[in-house]
């Protein structure tokens, strides 16, 4: 791991990526508890895949480039990304 990353994405109700610019990493997607609604994560086929938002639900993603998930949700939520390049 090269580079620490720490991300804080706070969610609208438009597709938004998890970073604005390209960065692969290998990283925790994590949806907190506090949120009030589900967050959708873009499928590969354009379509809606909600995530949930159970207390401790995450997901290892390994050497993914960020700027290619894109996520929407209730204004206000959010959604965390903590791992490393």
């Amino acid at each position: 791991m090269k580079n620490f990353v720490m991300l804080r994405v706070d969610l609208s109700g438009e597709y938004q990526p998890l970073s604005k610019q390209s960065l692969v990493a290998s990283v925790d997607i994590n949806v907190p508890p506090s949120n009030v609604g589900p967050v959708f994560f873009r499928g590969t086929d354009g379509k809606d895949v909600p995530w949930s938002h159970l207390a401790a639900e995450w997901h290892r993603c390994v050497c993914v480039d960020l700027s290619e998930i894109f996520v929407k949700g209730t204004p206000g939520d959010v959604v965390t990304v903590v791992g490393g390049t």
